[in-house]
């Protein structure tokens, strides 16, 4: 068994994961149109290559990379594309971005694409390529390109596939785990495989999710065949749920007891961290040639009568999965895009799901009331307690009151990893 470490404070919040467990990943029905943003990553937006009114295939490349650090993104499905214009994304400030709208033809036809048939064979360059080409981004939330973090200039001798979702409600990941376990191990031997076989791969998984530890340890198990044969083998290693324990650099402590110090990367350290829905993507990138299209997203809470998980093509407006899951608008006290504690309120559901939506929860007035008055800071100390980035909430909040710019850097405010724990408390 691996040694684990504990990280500093925490907190455990109720969890509410069960109510969208009870059934297995379904299909999304096509809506009547996608809309597409441009910039649905961290980095530039992409740049459009097709016009208004062309004709385009499922899979087809709509906008090419803008930047080094930037994604593609391309068809849903077959269709036309009816606009490229300004429309509401989901953003924390409501802001509207450059979208392309695509109007299904109800074919869903492919545009010719292939796989690779032995990526062993294949330069890291080249899968690193094709993982660019396909659009895929981290999906856990961030949204950082897949093909920039896959390609640090350090030598890396860890690979850590995160499977925390430590976040109340959220359980895309988990299903995920339960229900395509093969397809995620099979993604972490190509990423081991384009980051020179690292001598560790820790697949990190809280305790709360028994089923989805079990399906990785047999998927890992039966692979120890090439895991042998590449130098390199899978361990998956479960620990005690704390939130926020899927923290990057959180979960990089726990499994290995390193800190990333102030100021550096993982990779630093010879670590890089991938989230376990983005392993299934690289996986059929590579073996099937399919761009990033579509994403399993939990769809959650007592404003809707149907929880569960779902594959949805990006694209898809939130409307049109609420409306399938029997959204009520007079019982939802609040809109969430992600989980109550990270995750950002909606005030228009026209916006899409995009690659980095992992939950929409409909929270009811019971499970978001309205918040109690403001009361005045008595120095507690509960908020450092809770902080896992060793912070001094209590002191943070008192330099921005005063607008104290250069305390506030100097007590680290840049290593805040914004996980509301000093708000829980």
């Amino acid at each position: 068994m691996r040694k684990i470490w504990d990280i500093p404070g925490g907190i455990h919040p109720p969890e509410n994961k069960k109510q969208s467990l009870s059934s297995a990943i379904a299909p999304v029905p096509m809506p009547d149109h996608l809309i597409l943003p441009l910039n649905q990553h961290a980095g530039a937006p992409a740049k459009p290559v097709v016009n208004v009114g062309d004709q385009v295939l499922k899979g087809q490349l709509l906008a090419e990379p803008g930047g080094f650090i930037s994604a593609a993104i391309h068809a849903p499905t077959s269709g036309t594309i009816s606009a490229i214009e300004d429309h509401p994304i989901p953003h924390p400030s409501g802001m509207s971005a450059v979208c392309m709208v695509l109007v299904p033809d109800g074919r869903d036809e492919w545009c010719p694409h292939h796989g690779v048939e032995d990526y062993t064979a294949a330069s890291p360059t080249a899968l690193l390529g094709l993982i660019r080409d396909a659009g895929i981004t981290g999906l856990g939330g961030a949204g950082f390109p897949s093909a920039v973090k896959l390609g640090p200039k350090q030598p890396i001798d860890t690979l850590i596939i995160n499977g925390t979702e430590c976040e109340p409600y959220i359980t895309a990941d988990d299903i995920l785990m339960q229900e395509r376990a093969d397809q995620i191990i099979a993604g972490v031997r190509i990423i081991a495989h384009i980051l020179g076989n690292p001598d560790n791969i820790l697949i990190g998984i809280e305790d709360n999710k028994p089923k989805a530890f079990e399906a990785l340890e047999a998927a890992a198990q039966s692979s120890s065949t090439e895991s042998s044969a590449t130098g390199s083998t899978i361990q998956v290693v479960e620990f005690p749920t704390k939130y926020p324990s899927g923290g990057e650099k959180q979960l990089i402590q726990i499994l290995t007891g390193k800190e990333v110090p102030s100021g550096k990367l993982p990779a630093d350290l010879g670590i890089v961290c991938q989230n376990v829905g983005t392993t299934v993507a690289v996986y059929r990138a590579i073996q099937f040639g399919e761009p990033l299209i579509s994403r399993v997203t939990t769809v959650t809470g007592e404003a809707c009568t149907g929880n569960g998980n779902f594959e949805v093509l990006l694209g898809t407006p939130i409307s049109h999965l609420l409306q399938l899951n029997g959204f009520d608008r007079e019982q939802c006290g609040r809109l969430v895009m992600g989980g109550p504690m990270m995750g950002f309120t909606l005030t228009d559901t026209s916006v899409p799901v995009i690659k980095a939506t992992n939950c929409i929860l409909a929270g009811s007035h019971r499970e978001f009331p309205p918040a109690p008055p403001a009361q005045a800071c008595i120095r507690c100390g509960l908020c450092a307690e809770a902080c896992p980035a060793n912070l001094l909430p209590q002191q943070l909040f008192w330099y921005a009151q005063s607008q104290n710019l250069e305390r506030l850097e100097a007590h680290n405010l840049f290593d805040c990893i914004e996980c509301g724990a000093c708000a829980y408390v």
